[in-house]
């Protein structure tokens, strides 16, 4: 399933191609499973609107829509194999195809583009939202997701969200309503950089274990991002293209092989119903 910075580089990717393009026609697919907003709605909300921005919120591509006077917002969660691609009409559509949105095309350009949702196993979702207007408590009106944002938060609201969670630091490095966008691959990754083993209890985590860890996240995710994220399956980015920090992973997927650090082998176990990857000499 792409992670935060799969995501974040599709998300950029799809802005960087077509914000301030209007959409003029809509296709859907039909098929069950991956609209969780009535089609017709889908259709009748994005004909006609101006994309304004393409965003990630965790593992969310939110699209911003302007309508006439309307503000919407287009959320795609691409699920486990889920792609959104900006293409060409005149390529093939690729098998799986669920949803194509036809520009009307920049100023200047001979062709408009098409915004194209390809997802073979129909995990992925997309729906509307519509922004609220601003309330007296300051809560966010646009789409802000079930967590925190990992990339940005503050180290004392990082040691709030999981010092008192007796959870294994993986299961809880995994929580969505904890830290969104993060999954199996950077949560190995990172916690292999801060030296700590994933069975951990979250609680008993030091204060300069939980600040090394949040140190080893962000850096850790930054630099995915900077390499298009990882390729370990089906994920490409906006323009159909591999990432390349696959080819940086420490301890994701290299069981049996030996540390990078010291030579011992990667090992594999479940946790929270999840393979988890470490070396059980460097992480303690």
């Amino acid at each position: 399933m792409p992670e935060l910075p799969e995501v974040e580089t599709i998300a950029a990717g799809v802005h960087a191609r077509v914000h301030g393009q209007r959409i003029a026609r809509v296709w859907i697919s039909g098929k069950p499973q991956t609209f969780k907003s009535p089609e017709p709605e889908i259709a009748a909300a994005l004909t006609g609107a101006r994309i304004e921005s393409v965003r990630r919120v965790g593992k969310t591509i939110v699209m911003a829509l302007q309508r006439e006077s309307t503000p919407v917002e287009l959320l795609i969660h691409l699920g486990m194999t889920g792609r959104l691609l900006v293409s060409a009409p005149e390529l093939p559509l690729a098998p799986h195809t669920h949803a194509v949105f036809t520009l009307s095309g920049a100023p200047g350009e001979t062709a408009a583009r098409e915004i194209r949702f390809v997802d073979p196993r129909r995990f992925g979702r997309i729906s509307l939202h519509a922004p609220q207007p601003a309330t007296d408590n300051h809560q966010p009106a646009t789409f802000s997701g079930p967590g925190r944002e990992p990339l940005t938060i503050s180290l004392a609201d990082f040691i709030a969200l999981f010092h008192p969670r007796r959870t294994p630091i993986k299961a809880a490095l995994l929580n969505q309503s904890l830290l969104h966008g993060i999954g199996n691959i950077y949560a190995d990754e990172a916690l292999f950089r801060a030296g700590l083993r994933p069975t951990r209890q979250a609680a008993r985590l030091t204060r300069a274990e939980i600040t090394r860890l949040r140190s080893a996240l962000v850096r850790v995710l930054r630099h995915a991002i900077r390499l298009g994220g990882s390729s370990v399956s089906d994920y490409v980015d906006a323009e159909g293209s591999r990432g390349l920090f696959q080819l940086r992973h420490k301890v994701y997927r290299r069981t049996g092989q030996p540390c990078f650090a010291c030579a011992t082998p990667i090992k594999k176990i479940t946790l929270a119903g999840r393979s988890t990857h470490f070396c059980p000499h460097c992480q303690k």
